[in-house]
């Protein structure tokens, strides 16, 4: 017979197993074989613990389990794509705050699992890590909500997905977006262009764009898929500037798109900065390499990485804390793809 539940919803107070085997209609040694991963439970039992955990709210602190017993001393970093420059300086300081803590990094590439049929956050989950980082937007978010109920995550880099209990570590897209339209508005440009890049970064470094356009009086206001990759954003920028009322400057998501649409103007034949300017984001090495010398947002990776790891780590000995949102400062970085609007602009 089920064990009787306990008291439960008064403000502040969090369901239990007791609570999850009155909902399901089982035993709380049942629950408990569940939340094991045991065999030895029928799918239909299986289902309906799960669904009550759902319906509850309840969130297994297998953590605290873990903590009686032997760790790994390992935390899993899931990257988006690992080819991308943008990781470089947020790994440096995240691993460096890992390793102060005596814990070992842990790394997994999405996009290469991805195109083998392989889950990242499963591949990590099998490594037994004592928690999670992922970095950078991901489409895994069903995975890593499911790693969540059971070990520690934080999110670097990314906003998405927003869980309970999962801490969020990024820059502030918003105001750097905001300083690279506002350079090239006061450099005099007038027509300018956004390549968007994916996920709620990408919407809210797109939204600031469009704000600040419409502040200063600007229209139309162009705004172009593409911008994540170089080779995306060399398509879509080739298009934009072979209109005739082409864009005099873009603003791209990264650097590396920054990169495509440079490669876009030089195939077009027009001069950066004399005929388009060109702002980045991130600020990878690839915008400081001599030239390139691409204006570009520096986004604190190394502060985002250092943060995170710190994040990571209070959560391994507080796994309850609530969810908490970090925002790191943004800064633009001038360099020479950016110049004055030409006079025909």
């Amino acid at each position: 017979m089920p064990d009787a539940p306990s008291p439960a919803g008064a403000p502040g107070t969090k369901p239990t197993i007791r609570d999850v085997a009155s909902a399901a209609g089982v035993s709380k040694s049942l629950v408990s074989l569940v939340l094991q991963g045991s065999a030895n439970v029928s799918e239909s039992r299986r289902r309906a613990v799960m669904e009550a955990m759902e319906q509850l709210g309840y969130r297994p602190n297998r953590l605290a389990q873990r903590l009686s017993g032997p760790r790994s001393g390992t935390i899993g970093v899931m990257l988006n794509d690992i080819r991308n420059p943008w990781f470089v300086e947020l790994l440096e300081g995240l691993t460096a705050a890992l390793h102060s803590a005596g814990v070992s990094p842990v790394l997994a590439d999405s996009y290469t699992d991805q195109r083998v049929g392989r889950s990242s956050v499963e591949t990590l989950l099998e490594q037994r890590v004592d928690g999670m980082v992922v970095v950078g937007t991901t489409n895994e978010s069903a995975a890593i909500q499911n790693a969540a109920r059971n070990i520690p995550v934080v999110l670097a880099g990314t906003r998405e997905p927003v869980l309970a209990g999962v801490d969020i570590v990024v820059n502030d897209d918003d105001a750097g977006a905001r300083q690279a339209s506002e350079h090239l508005i006061s450099l005099g440009h007038r027509r300018i262009a956004h390549l968007q890049g994916p996920g709620e970064v990408g919407r809210l470094r797109r939204a600031s764009f469009e704000r600040t356009m419409r502040d200063a009086g600007l229209e139309p206001i162009v705004v172009a898929g593409g911008g994540l990759t170089e080779e995306s954003a060399y398509s879509t920028a080739s298009r934009l500037l072979a209109d005739p009322e082409r864009p005099t400057a873009i603003f791209a998501y990264n650097d590396v798109a920054c990169i495509g649409a440079l490669s876009a103007a030089d195939d077009l034949g027009l001069s950066v900065p004399h005929d388009l300017s060109l702002v980045g984001y991130d600020n990878t090495y690839l915008a400081k390499i001599r030239h390139l010398s691409l204006t570009s947002v520096d986004n604190g990776n190394l502060a985002v990485g250092v943060e995170a790891g710190k994040f990571i780590l209070e959560r391994l000995t507080a796994p309850d804390l609530p969810a908490r949102l970090h925002l790191v400062p943004s800064q633009l970085q001038v360099r020479g793809s950016s110049g004055q609007a030409p006079a025909s602009g």
